[in-house]
């Protein structure tokens, strides 16, 4: 079995000494073997290490790591831990991001705007997420909300206007996810209770549930989408037909 002085074990885990004794003051990694005055390090050392570094780059805290490899030392499988938090956070969109230059959005959103109301409405798309500065460029998250974004602008619709609707249907998405989330939370999550690691099972089914919920939320939504669209687009724009049809001297349909 190869064995490894501190910084050789730093070097291959790439961490640092500091770290190695940082961890071990914490209780996350064990004690080397001591040879006379010199601490000698395992395989399971360089492991340990490359999990912790694994873990603190996913953004655990060193309270949640602890717990995480008592788990692992008492039989638990933390890789169905690790393949929970995956699912939470994997993206819901299938959705490539785009990127696009202040001179492409210029062109596309600011007709009939002076530069400084352009760079104004740019900051506001920033702040709405729909543009991220990244360089020279802006990075798009949503190309497709960019494009609808610019077919509103295309019909006429005013820039602040298609910005002040993409901030109301946003805040409009963080409820609908909200109440979807809550309803979860309340009859799933709320299963895995004590102790911070859960069994195995309960991580299991979890896991499943977050899974089936991806579609299910775009099958809930659509749907509802579509029938209030029909009663506003008809409510809204009924009297506005009947004049038209009226002035063309065609019959009501």
């Amino acid at each position: 079995m190869a064995e490894y002085r501190i910084d050789e074990l730093a070097r291959l885990a790439g961490s640092t000494v500091r770290n190695i004794r940082a961890y071990q003051d914490r209780g996350l990694l064990p004690p080397p073997r001591l040879e006379g005055r010199v601490g000698l390090y395992g395989d399971s050392h360089l492991a340990r290490l490359r999990l912790i570094g694994k873990l603190l780059g996913r953004g655990y805290t060193f309270a949640v790591i602890k717990d995480l490899l008592s788990a692992w030392e008492t039989g638990k499988d933390v890789g169905e831990v690790l393949g929970l938090e995956k699912v939470l956070t994997d993206p819901w969109s299938d959705e490539i991001p785009g990127t696009t230059t202040y001179d492409e959005l210029a062109e596309i959103f600011g007709t009939g705007l002076d530069a400084d109301e352009f760079a104004r409405m740019r900051d506001r798309t920033i702040e709405l997420g729909l543009i991220e500065p990244h360089g020279d460029e802006y990075r798009v998250p949503s190309p497709r909300l960019l494009h609808v974004g610019a077919e509103l602008v295309a019909a006429g619709v005013p820039l602040d206007a298609v910005l002040d609707i993409a901030g109301q249907i946003r805040d409009d998405c963080d409820v609908i996810a909200g109440r979807f989330v809550n309803l979860v939370q309340e009859h799933v999550f709320d299963r895995l209770g004590d102790p911070p690691v859960p069994d195995g099972e309960k991580v299991t089914e979890v896991a499943a549930v977050v899974r089936r919920m991806r579609p299910l939320v775009k099958t809930v939504v659509e749907p509802f989408i579509a029938r209030a669209m029909e009663a506003r687009v008809q409510e809204a724009l009924g009297e506005h037909l009947e004049t038209i049809r009226d002035h063309l001297g065609e019959p009501p349909g």
